[in-house]
């Protein structure tokens, strides 16, 4: 069983022609009839995130996700088949070396990634490099970086308020471009540095969260889009649907049926 679609397959080459074109919605997915459902709707860039490590595993951050859980979840969203570009996230600790890095991405890519996706600038520029040289796409993700929470204190703090955050997210992400990298997440960022980021980078796409409108992309975390994770919902999202609420609803009916009073 697989998901029937119009939509032409997406490519690295597609996503990235579109920058200053056409902007680029892309959410997150975890499992086949999410991915189908998402793919049928003509979202054309999907993510496996690590963030599944809270909206799926209930853990409290993104650091206890392991490389089982990610290729577990790929495989999952792979096979639906998507016509979007599907990556998955590098879990903390999965890519402390080029060594290690490339032989993570390669299993991965190995469950149905498309490409991969780290978090940081230039302090893992060597795990990058070592990916890319190995044929594999990878994108970026700077700004706040949730695997790094804990070492904040646990709080998810906005990034480039100042001229040292701004120059060192500007010069990261002029460095990941130089790499080779075709897009990167920026969470948490300003939008004025958002936007900076994004007009400076004259070939990597730019795929915004929580960092104003001016980036070429925007992602969300699909389950504080469709209100399926109502038990904390990010300030910057506002839920186009209240799926949780509906589920609630409806079992509480079958209940009913079942056992009427």
């Amino acid at each position: 069983m697989t998901a029937e679609h119009a939509s032409p397959k997406q490519t690295i080459a597609s996503i990235a022609a579109r920058k200053g074109k056409s902007r680029i919605p892309a959410l997150t997915a975890y499992d086949y009839p999410t991915a189908r459902l998402l793919d049928e709707a003509g979202i054309p860039f999907l993510l496996v995130g690590d963030s599944l490590g809270m909206v799926v595993l209930g853990h409290p951050d993104t650091t206890l996700v392991t490389m089982e859980d990610m290729i577990h979840h790929t495989r999952a969203v792979s096979n639906a088949r998507p016509a979007a570009l599907v990556g998955a996230d590098l879990p903390y600790h999965s890519y402390d070396t080029p060594e290690i890095a490339v032989a993570n991405a390669r299993r991965l890519m190995e469950a149905g990634a498309e490409y991969v996706k780290a978090e940081g600038g230039t302090e893992i520029l060597p795990q990058i490099e070592a990916i890319i040289d190995a044929g594999i796409p990878f994108c970026g993700h700077l700004g706040m970086l949730p695997q790094h929470v804990v070492e904040e204190g646990g709080k998810y703090r906005i990034k480039g308020r100042d001229d040292e955050g701004r120059n060192r997210l500007v010069r990261d992400a002029l460095a990941l471009e130089a790499a080779g990298v075709f897009a990167c997440v920026l969470e948490l960022v300003t939008p004025p540095v958002a936007e900076e980021i994004t007009r400076s980078c004259k070939k990597m796409i730019t795929i915004g969260i929580g960092s104003g409108d001016a980036c070429d992309g925007q992602i969300l975390v699909t389950p504080d889009l469709v209100g399926s994770f109502p038990w904390f919902t990010p300030r910057f999202v506002t839920p186009r649907a209240k799926t949780g609420e509906a589920v609630r609803q409806a079992v509480g009916e079958w209940i009913n049926v079942v056992n009427p009073r």
